[in-house]
């Protein structure tokens, strides 16, 4: 029997995925784990998470629909512990908390060769660390016998999956969400740029597709239907799920590449954002994830949903009401 539709199912998505009935889903909206050092993949290693993604790209094939789409949210910089990366770090003056130069330390040892750091220190006024910095310069992140992170891109390695998988990149579209202040490391210990993108990665499968611009408004299709970059605020609060992202997201994806009654799957579903996007715009929803106390918060939130949601019927359409504002007409 093919996984029940308008359902959140628990279990791995590489086992799952070869459940839905074939060539149902017109729309796969998800975003994988990223690998950063989240609880739930504290498991995981790199090559583990290469792994899964590309295999669950894979799996995606057989249950698109001919003309369907699979768009892939992702943070396009992967950074990760790599025991091969120089335990080294770029010495950051405006955060040394002493005035003793590297240059002061050499002085001093040629001075008095045979002094200890912990003399050199006290001769200079100054910690047994600091003279440890300034010589063999292990100021780095974490301790100086931490290991230190790669960067590493992330777009490129989708795309081979989702061609290995005989899907065709189609588009890409562009988050800008607020700096993520709070999950980098980065803007004050290095040059490098504080995150606020995230990119959007769809895939095609080869088929029919109809293009209907008039599924937006003349609004919606001038602000982002047809915008490469997509401005809106990340989730301010990730209390319930570490990883949520912010409903507006998955709902453009939808409202651009399906249409209602549509069947729109997520197989990393988290907290559930996806279901609720598809509710509200109309759409069928199934659901895939790992942790059961994801699954239960996932079914709850869509279970809120269902009950804040009004049909009304005229015999030919339905009404779709959400909190007293209509949402639009749907052909029944």
């Amino acid at each position: 029997m093919p996984l029940a539709v308008d359902e959140i199912h628990q279990g791995d998505a590489q086992d799952l995925l070869g459940q839905v009935e074939p060539e149902s889903v017109a729309c796969s909206v998800w975003s994988p784990p990223y690998h950063v050092g989240k609880t739930y993949e504290k498991d995981t290693s790199y090559e583990g998470w290469r792994t899964l993604l590309r295999n669950v790209i894979r799996l995606h094939y057989p249950v698109l629909k001919p003309g369907g789409f699979l768009a892939v949210n992702t943070a396009d910089i992967l950074v990760f512990p790599d025991e091969n990366m120089p335990k080294l770090q770029a010495m950051n003056v405006r955060r040394q908390r002493s005035s003793v130069t590297r240059e002061d330390v050499l002085a001093a040892k040629a001075a008095h060769p045979d002094y200890s750091r912990y003399q050199l220190a006290e001769l200079l006024g100054c910690s047994e660390q600091t003279i440890d910095r300034r010589m063999n310069g292990n100021n780095i992140r974490g301790g100086k016998y931490a290991t230190q992170t790669r960067v590493h891109l992330v777009g490129g390695m989708i795309e081979s999956a989702g061609s290995e998988a005989g899907l065709f990149l189609y588009d890409r579209r562009v988050w800008h969400k607020d700096p993520a202040w709070q999950n980098s490391k980065w803007h004050t210990l290095s040059y490098r740029s504080v995150d606020e993108f995230e990119y959007i990665y769809i895939f095609w499968k080869p088929g029919p597709t109809v293009v209907n611009r008039n599924k937006l408004s003349t609004r919606e299709w001038t602000e982002w239907g047809s915008r490469g970059v997509w401005r809106f605020a990340s989730v301010r609060s990730n209390k319930e799920h570490p990883a949520k992202f912010p409903i507006e997201l998955p709902r453009r994806v939808i409202r651009l590449l399906t249409a209602p009654g549509d069947l729109v799957l997520d197989c990393f579903m988290g907290s559930g954002t996806t279901a609720v996007a598809a509710i509200r715009e109309g759409r069928h929803y199934l659901g895939m994830e790992l942790q059961p106390e994801y699954v239960d918060l996932a079914r709850r939130t869509c279970a809120e949903e269902q009950d804040n949601l009004t049909l009304h019927f005229d015999g030919q359409s339905q009404e779709v009401v959400l909190d007293g504002q209509s949402q639009g007409t749907l052909d029944i």
